[in-house]
């Protein structure tokens, strides 16, 4: 492992490398290094404009895919952010070969990430500080479900044009406490329909929030998978849970709900965000707009 830097911004790859050319785009001033898709990310930004410039095939320390499969994962990317061009989705600027590397410039974005896996060694250093996500979770339900609508209609447009998010957890989302603005940043492992289970228990996401049938080699990953994961996430963004229940969910490749007493919405809704993540398929809703409707009827009765 080196460590190096740029404009004073230190980072951690596996094997040196001259990446001070991304300086065409203006002064460093932040960077994400600890990925598994062998990318590193820079904030970089002159007095006129900010990007976000993602560059795949540096090996970064936590690599896991090598740095030719990161640069295909990335360039096949680029379509995706494309096709599923969306309001609450990151916009790309520009993409390019250059030497070994495959480079995606995007709009900065302003906010925090709501799973920030990178600062936790900060956190755990600092007590009192709070990370994006609890600070998201105590904001009014209101400021929330505003957010969750976001959410809602970008999985529709996913859907709509035959794709099925894949990997997509809190870590892909950006929160901007001052505009109360909610923004898609990551759907580099997206897929066209059909998709399947290609790998087998490991299949790319969290344990946190992944369906049953993303477990399974060979399994159907589609638009009933995505009803699974919203909802664990909808779970995860309005209930309670311990760090003992959260940790099962790796012991046991299972996501359990808790229970209606440490839930922040009315009884209706959670029985509706418990149907979305039934162990069963054929229980669960078969759309992400049939999941939608039912949560905003179940939100509109009184608890």
């Amino acid at each position: 492992m080196v460590i190096q830097e740029i404009d004073g911004v230190e980072f951690k790859l596996k094997e040196q490398c001259d990446l001070t050319w991304v300086k065409r785009y203006g002064t460093v001033f932040d960077v994400i290094d600890a990925t598994g898709s062998g990318c590193i990310c820079f904030g970089i930004g002159d007095n006129i404009e900010k990007y976000f410039v993602k560059i795949a095939g540096v090996d970064t320390v936590e690599a896991e895919m090598s740095p030719e499969e990161s640069v295909e994962v990335l360039k096949n990317a680029v379509e995706l952010y494309q096709t599923l061009s969306h309001p609450n989705l990151v916009r790309l600027l520009d993409h390019y070969l250059y030497k070994d590397y495959y480079v995606a410039v995007f709009e900065w974005v302003e906010g925090e990430c709501l799973f920030d896996y990178w600062n936790f060694d900060k956190y755990a250093q600092e007590p009192g500080l709070k990370n994006p996500k609890i600070r998201f979770k105590e904001l009014s339900v209101k400021k929330k479900l505003s957010s969750l609508e976001g959410i809602f209609s970008f999985l529709e447009t996913v859907a709509d044009n035959n794709y099925v998010a894949v990997d997509f957890y809190d870590g892909s989302l950006i929160y901007d406490f001052n505009t109360e603005r909610i923004t898609i940043c990551d759907i580099d492992l997206f897929r066209k329909q059909p998709a399947f289970n290609d790998i087998g228990e490991n299949f790319w996401g969290t344990k946190r929030l992944k369906a049953p049938e993303e477990y399974v080699y060979g399994s159907c990953i589609d638009e009933i998978t995505n009803v699974f994961t919203l909802g664990a996430l909808i779970f995860d963004l309005f209930g309670e849970f311990s760090h003992k229940e959260i940790k099962n969910r790796y012991l046991t490749n299972q996501f359990v709900p808790c229970t209606l007493d440490k839930w922040e919405l009315n009884e209706k809704c959670y029985d509706v965000v418990s149907q979305a993540v039934s162990i069963e398929r054929n229980s669960r809703y078969k759309t992400i707009s049939d999941f939608h409707m039912a949560f905003r009827l179940g939100n509109m009765q009184n608890s």
